[in-house]
């Protein structure tokens, strides 16, 4: 009589065997495999399955860190079933065979590796003639790179840093150890856990210092020299701002100041908010050989004299050519100026954001405090007239706007108009929002045409 062999699935029942799976997720070397599907007894200690593992793998079983549910299994001695493993279950396992090296704990108490170092002054010579690795050293360790042109400050700096680390190390070995005193207490498995993650983000920018150390650079913003209204200047060139901007300075410097229309004033909101004095619709400017038409919003608050922003580089064809570092404009070649022609407070606008998507969007007007109709009435004899043809400023930001000889009333914008829902969603139908055309029409008595004319 035959006797029928019985299936893997069966004997596996029969020996109370569970099948699970092990994934690893992280090693600092070479295996054999990365994913195992293991039978094995409910019965098995973790430290059993480590074994288990390392014959599979070559993973020393010293190195090995399961983790099950995002929490780590610290109590190696329990057996599977103890710990919760079940039947199908899928195990994350970290190996590492180094000794991790603690968190980094704050920007300003970032370590660095000198800790491995046995000779201060030999490791001194060696950072300043390789400035990548002084790179790396100025961003994890800036006490101990300034000092490297003084043999004296730098040995003393150098002592300290590593004080600092041993301290550290102490501190998160004893953290650690206390942890694992009571493998159960939730709090404890989120804390190493925590500790866990500190550890690959540290190990990341160890990474990225020791591979792309150029990341970590300052990066030399875009400047070119041109001419406006015969008067050199220097351009920060930035595709990232909406329009051309010039600094009051600047404007007074090139002779057009008298020409800025202060019914274009406003406020420019990006990172934070800038006053924008107002507009010079006209005005030329000498881009190496070639010679362009330009509008200019003058604005405070920014420390570059002259911004090219996207109107002017669209509008001419402009193109940042960063492989051959220079702005090409039609056939010509502008080269970017090194840093050191770049003047001193130009360098670090980049750090006072973005100048931004939204520059030339006037704020509206605050309900309390608003001026009353006897101070608008007076603060109109002060303003110029207004366009005779408000289709003429639409069409064209870059012609001077035609005066009307008669004076107008209310801010030289002519007879004060109602806003409706239907004057709103003209100028919303263009793309613009509508807290933007309300602004605009708010700061032309309603007049539609000029409030289309205000925003582009």
């Amino acid at each position: 009589m035959a006797t029928a062999v019985p299936d893997a699935h069966s004997q596996a029942a029969v020996l109370n065997l569970r099948q699970i799976s092990i994934t690893v997720t992280e090693s600092d070397i070479q295996l054999e495999s990365d994913f195992l599907t293991l039978n094995v007894p409910s019965e098995l200690t973790l430290n059993d399955l480590k074994g288990l593992v390392e014959a599979d793998t070559n993973a020393p079983v010293a190195s090995q860190t399961f983790v099950q549910n995002g929490r780590p299994i610290t109590d190696a001695t329990k057996t599977l079933s103890q710990l919760g493993v079940n039947e199908g279950d899928l195990l994350q396992l970290h190996v590492r065979t180094r000794a991790p090296a603690p968190p980094r704990l704050a920007q300003g108490q970032a370590s660095t590796d000198t800790s491995q170092v046995a000779d201060p002054e030999r490791f001194r010579q060696h950072i300043l003639r390789d400035q990548d690795l002084m790179q790396i050293v100025r961003e994890r360790a800036p006490a101990v790179a300034a000092a490297a042109h003084d043999p004296n400050r730098f040995r003393l700096a150098f002592e300290a840093q590593q004080q600092q680390i041993t301290a550290q190390q102490r501190a998160w070995q004893e953290e650690l150890e206390l942890l694992n005193s009571d493998p159960n207490d939730e709090r404890a498995q989120r804390r190493i856990l925590e500790m866990i993650q500190q550890q690959q983000i540290a190990r990341n920018l160890e990474t990225a210092m020791e591979e792309t150390p150029e990341a970590f650079a300052r990066v030399t913003m875009l400047y070119i020299d041109v001419i406006v209204n015969d008067v050199p200047i220097k351009a920060f060139v930035d595709s990232g701002a909406q329009s051309t901007i010039m600094s009051p300075d600047a404007a007074e410097r090139c002779n057009i100041s008298h020409l800025i229309d202060k019914r274009y004033s406003g406020m420019a909101r990006g990172v934070g908010t800038a006053k924008i004095l107002g507009r010079v619709h006209h005005a030329y400017i000498q881009l190496g050989q070639y010679q362009a038409a330009s509008s200019f919003t003058v604005m405070e608050g920014k420390e570059v004299d002259l911004l090219l922003g996207l109107d002017m580089l669209k509008r001419h064809q402009m193109c940042i050519d960063l492989k051959e570092g220079c702005l090409r404009v039609q056939d010509d070649k502008i080269p970017f100026l090194p840093e050191h022609e770049i003047p001193k407070g130009m360098e670090e606008v980049k750090a006072e954001g973005s100048t931004g998507t939204k520059t030339g969007a006037i704020e509206p007007p605050a309900p309390a405090g608003a001026p009353t109709a006897q101070q608008r009435q007076q603060l109109s004899q002060h303003q110029p007239p207004s366009a005779a043809s408000s289709s003429t400023i639409a069409a064209s930001s870059n012609s001077p706007a035609p005066i009307n000889p008669q004076p107008q009333s209310s801010l030289g914008f002519g007879q004060s108009q109602p806003i409706t829902p239907q004057t709103i969603a003209q100028i919303t139908d263009l793309g613009f929002s509508r807290e933007e055309a309300i602004a605009a029409l708010q700061q032309v008595n309603g007049n539609v045409e000029l409030a289309i004319g205000l925003l582009l």
